[in-house]
């Protein structure tokens, strides 16, 4: 990667799921550091974008390229991209019954660290940093213990996202509607996290339709995705005008 190359480069991305064409061009860069916000109408490939750049083999990549801190993203394994420093989220994670999630949280984490050259955290150091990060995210210290996710709130997924992406501190993280269902509460954990993790360097691609969130996290800029392509880049007014009059009176407006 050099100084000049942004951290995520896609040109003329384009992604099949099964016989249905979803990403028809998307091109787009992220520098390091950077906070991008994707809005789009239900439909439109946002969260296929985010499935496609973890890997996720439903999603087929029939065009164009990915980049990654300087190397072809499409030509590493899933376990490789998350090595490398990619964080993708779910838009509704799953549940992962029989799988301690301090256990699972813990192996993702070591695998980091290995790859980035660290050592890796005992059990006990862990827990430590992970039982602080919890009560951070207000994250009950008990779900620690449980399996993943199982039982959990939609709330509380999210948060148990969270605490995934706060102690695992990728170099971009794509965060799929992870305001989606938290309450007041959990959306001001949402901004304080990113906002911490972007003094260290991550760079984040947030999907988001949620206008309070969007002006708190104070975006680079804000892309809108349309028929599987960026139909519009602008900043806060772009998203401003798109929570006044809709994603159809947008594409129209731009169309006209």
């Amino acid at each position: 990667m050099t100084p000049s190359e942004p951290l995520l480069h896609l040109r003329d991305l384009r992604v099949d799921v099964g016989d249905r064409s979803i990403l028809k061009s998307v091109s787009l860069d992220v520098p390091a550091g950077a906070l991008l916000v994707l809005m789009g109408a239900n439909g439109s490939g946002k969260s296929t974008l985010g499935l496609t750049l973890a890997g996720h083999p439903r999603y087929h990549v029939v065009g164009g390229s990915a980049r990654f801190a300087g190397h072809d993203l499409l030509a590493l394994s899933p376990e490789a991209r998350a090595r490398a420093g990619l964080f993708v989220s779910f838009q509704a994670p799953p549940e992962i019954p029989g799988v301690k999630n301090n256990l699972f949280i813990r192996t993702a984490l070591n695998t980091v660290r290995e790859a980035r050259g660290e050592a890796p955290l005992d059990a006990f150091d862990f827990l430590g940093d992970a039982r602080a990060a919890a009560t951070r995210l207000g994250l009950p210290e008990a779900m620690l213990g449980r399996p993943v996710n199982d039982g959990f709130s939609g709330g509380e997924r999210k948060r148990n996202e969270l605490l995934q992406l706060a102690l695992l501190r990728p170099r971009l993280a794509v965060l799929d509607e992870v305001d989606s269902g938290m309450d007041v509460d959990g959306v001001r954990a949402v901004v304080q996290l990113v906002q911490a993790l972007r003094a260290q360097g991550t760079a984040f691609l947030v999907v988001s339709h949620y206008q309070q969130l969007i002006e708190s996290l104070a975006p680079d800029a804000v892309l809108r995705l349309d028929q599987g392509c960026i139909a519009e880049a602008g900043g806060l007014a772009l998203a401003s005008d798109i929570a006044r009059t809709g994603f159809v009176r947008a594409a129209e407006a731009l169309s006209a």
